[in-house]
């Protein structure tokens, strides 16, 4: 079962001016192209060329780096590009944004800890908000393309919400400024997928408990 790259849903261009238009043709077509490419060549004749993405990064330990790495990488990019809207931003509402304010105690404080983790994160990674196994909502961050799904990560969890921080999404406009470019992100977040992510993963959770 060969990978594909996603087409984006929406115009190169209409993230800007937050995300300019040569980052997004060199960061969709090259890097997360490449990738795709990487992987698909890595577990050709393997067992994992039968299995979904989400299963391959839940068994990662069993698989090389260069498995890790673009098969991350492929989740993490196909994640961040839906989770990214022109005239986005703003405040999440509904479910999603009541159990930000009842983990987090408002959603401001919950911005500035998410930002604190993507500025903090050394080098290259991500920032994600994740549901918890615990089933609480949790800001966390990962190095390279390793993300919460991983059965290696410190914190697993299932993702909400993946802010790209490697150099590649930001350095044509922002240079090193890290800051500006996660301010700029806030304005294009795409609450409604982060919102429809959530309700998914209750619905599976309520399901499994009345299995149980």
């Amino acid at each position: 079962m060969a990978f594909t790259l996603p087409a984006l849903p929406y115009l190169k261009e209409s993230l800007e001016p937050f995300i300019d238009v040569m980052t997004m043709e060199i960061h969709h077509g090259k890097h997360h192209n490449a990738y795709v490419t990487t992987l698909n060549k890595a577990i050709e004749n393997t067992d994992a060329d039968k299995m979904s993405i989400e299963d391959i990064l839940k068994n990662i330990s069993k698989y090389p780096a260069i498995v890790r790495n673009n098969a991350g990488g492929h989740f993490n990019h196909c994640m961040f590009w839906t989770l990214l809207r022109p005239n986005g931003g703003g405040n999440p509402n509904g479910k999603l944004g009541n159990e930000i304010h009842s983990a987090f105690d408002s959603f401001d404080e919950f911005k500035k800890k998410f930002t604190k983790s993507a500025i903090g994160r050394f080098g290259s990674g991500w920032a994600w908000l994740i549901k918890n196994e615990s089933g609480k909502l949790e800001i966390c961050s990962t190095p390279n393309q390793d993300n919460p799904l991983m059965d290696i990560a410190e914190n697993k969890g299932i993702p909400i919400l993946g802010l790209d921080i490697w150099e590649h999404a930001y350095y044509l406009k922002y240079q090193n400024r890290r800051s500006e470019y996660i301010d700029a992100w806030w304005n294009i977040v795409n609450w409604e997928e982060a919102s429809k992510r959530f309700l998914q993963v209750q619905k599976k959770e309520q399901k499994n408990t009345q299995i149980k």
